[in-house]
């Protein structure tokens, strides 16, 4: 059972938990000051309290079931609950939720499932008969597609003391999504874990910690205007597809490449691979898992051999003919909010991002020059997990994503708290 702890010397740990020799000493509340010491103080428990309850499906659901509850409740991943002591979570995680009263362990979530793991799976149809097979393929159970994508191989948790410094190191490297206990029986851990037993999990995500960004716009001030370039958080690598590539080939070609999502160019490609290399092209939309979460069970088996800029119409045409599901509905129920959530910060930001996924996304992009406040904005308000960047003639010239821009703070706020421990004696 193996834990994952930030390594902090004695300096950091003093500015974190707000240590001073000689009480109120002058010299290190200025060392606490700046964008490093706001996210060393805010912790991550301040953001998932907001967060709805937890979503989730039980081990024995169907990946039909499992999609159909990714589209009710509008939400990128669920977690896979089992009875405990029959399974191994993934990576060795062992994540169980107590009850409150007793602490008698009542679940263990044994993953978590996304679209692309249901991607993954479909993908695996033979070519010869590939739409004929998807009923008996979506008839499995979830519990055996736990994995079939990069980030389902582990299941993490974030300790609720962790501070949001630590989550943006987390979430700068790949990690998109972690459960967050809103009490936990760990003592001193401060960052990733493996192991832990809680009365109830919060799933925080990479865009909740940009829309909490993007809500310190005042203490983020230098930062923020300061161009993508400039802070690094350009992909200058960028993979396309053709808007008149088959739905089905674009899936298997973004399992096989780890992608969870890609521009669709205007250009058909010369060569027989399904990707092709998009920089100096012009995109004209984007492909992700989203619109796949977006089309309904029923209709995928019939959409999964039209091509991506026809499929992309049918899901917008879809979702402009379907009711708005009630933001904080539970995976399984009709619309039925939990109670206590509309009146919630997370309730009008997942109201947002209804209403900003109901509309035919365009395509969201930023230049070179855009600064990290501009591409923050963007993300936040459209919803959206990258920018792609353009050039002066709308050329793809790269991509920032969410990890990017994380990735690009974080170092940031590092580099200005070394030059201010340089300065105070």
């Amino acid at each position: 059972m193996a834990q994952l702890k930030a390594a902090a010397d004695e300096q950091q740990e003093a500015a974190l938990h707000g240590v001073a020799s000689g009480g109120g000493n002058e010299s290190n509340k200025k060392a606490r000051a700046g964008l490093c010491g706001l996210l060393r103080e805010r912790k991550v428990v301040d953001l998932a309290r907001a967060k709805r309850r937890l979503v989730e499906v039980p081990y024995t659901a169907t990946l039909a079931h499992t999609a159909n509850a990714l589209l009710a409740a509008r939400v990128s991943a669920v977690a896979v609950a089992a009875p405990p002591g029959h399974w191994i979570g993934a990576g060795g995680s062992m994540i169980l939720e107590s009850d409150p009263a007793t602490g008698a362990v009542r679940k263990h979530y044994i993953g978590m499932v996304n679209m692309l793991d249901i991607l993954a799976h479909i993908a695996e149809a033979s070519d010869d008969d590939e739409a004929a097979d998807l009923d008996r393929r979506m008839a499995v159970p979830v519990s055996s597609v736990i994995g079939h994508s990069l980030e389902g191989l582990t299941l993490w948790t974030l300790h609720p003391s962790t501070s949001v410094l630590d989550c943006m190191e987390t979430f700068s490297k790949g990690v998109h999504r972690a459960l967050v206990p809103l009490e936990s029986s760990a003592d001193n851990v401060v960052a990733l874990e493996l192991v832990e037993s809680a009365p109830g999990y919060r799933m925080l995500t990479q865009m909740d910690v940009v829309r909490f960004l993007r809500a310190h716009g005042a203490e983020l001030r230098g930062v923020l205007l300061r161009t993508v370039r400039e802070l690094g958080a350009v992909n200058d690598t960028v993979f396309a597809v053709s808007g008149v590539t088959k739905v089905i080939d674009v899936i298997k070609a973004m399992r096989a490449a780890s992608l969870t999502a890609v521009p669709v160019v205007d250009a058909v490609g010369s060569g027989t691979e399904t990707l092709q290399y998009g920089s100096g092209q012009r995109a004209v939309e984007t492909f992700s898992a989203t619109d796949l979460r977006d089309c309904p069970v029923a209709r995928l088996q019939a959409w999964l051999g039209i091509s991506v800029m026809e499929f992309k119409r049918k899901v917008a045409e879809y979702r402009a003919s379907t009711r708005l599901v009630v933001p904080g509905a539970d995976a399984t129920d009709t619309g039925t909010p939990v109670a206590g959530y509309a009146d919630t910060p997370a309730a009008a930001a997942a109201t947002d991002e209804e209403q900003s996924e109901q509309q035919e996304s365009a395509l969201v992009t930023c230049s070179q020059e855009s600064t990290l406040g501009e591409a923050i904005e963007a993300a936040t308000s459209r919803h959206v997990h990258r920018l792609w960047v353009v050039d002066e003639e709308g050329l793809l010239r790269g991509v920032v994503s969410l990890t990017d821009i994380l990735r690009a703070v974080r170092e940031a706020a590092l580099g200005e708290d070394l030059e201010l421990h340089s300065i105070v004696p």
